[in-house]
């Protein structure tokens, strides 16, 4: 049985319909998956002190001040974490910092805020932010070299 001429063109005109959609989904989804935000603002040149200390949040279970710390130690400097009363004294510079996880099917970080003061007097040195609310997000480890980059870049 032959195909009727007068439905070829419809068959056409629908897939052509169909394709653009799909690629303007595609293009979509590309630039909305990957949107992210990093900001730094620095004081004081950190790279001018030798010791670091990463106080660890005693809610947060995901051992982001040890990134933090092995990130520090990875540009020469000494740095340590734990709780706050396990702070050695010849500490030079304390690191604090906010991070905010989402579950979906998976525990992904969303948000990283970093804090550096002095230890005493506590003034503020620098600061960085990483926000990247989608669905492929960076892993913890990238987005802390990241911001701990930016930070130290001379």
């Amino acid at each position: 049985m032959l195909a009727n001429p007068l439905y070829r063109g419809t068959d056409r005109a629908v897939t052509l319909v169909l394709l653009r959609r799909f690629i303007l989904f595609a293009l979509l989804a590309g630039l909305f998956s990957g949107c992210s935000s990093v900001n730094s603002r620095q004081v004081v040149e950190l790279g001018r002190f030798q010791r670091f200390y990463v106080e660890r949040r005693l809610n947060e279970n995901n051992r982001v001040d040890e990134l933090i710390a092995a990130e520090i130690r990875a540009r020469g400097h000494i740095a340590g974490s734990g709780p706050r009363t396990m702070m050695p004294e010849d500490t030079q510079v304390i690191v604090t910092y906010d991070a905010r996880w989402n579950w979906d099917f998976k525990t992904y970080l969303i948000e990283l805020n970093l804090e550096f003061h002095t230890v005493f007097p506590s003034k503020k040195l620098a600061d960085a932010q990483y926000y990247q609310p989608s669905l492929t997000p960076k892993a913890p480890p990238d987005a802390v070299r990241e911001l701990v980059g930016r930070l130290f870049r001379k």
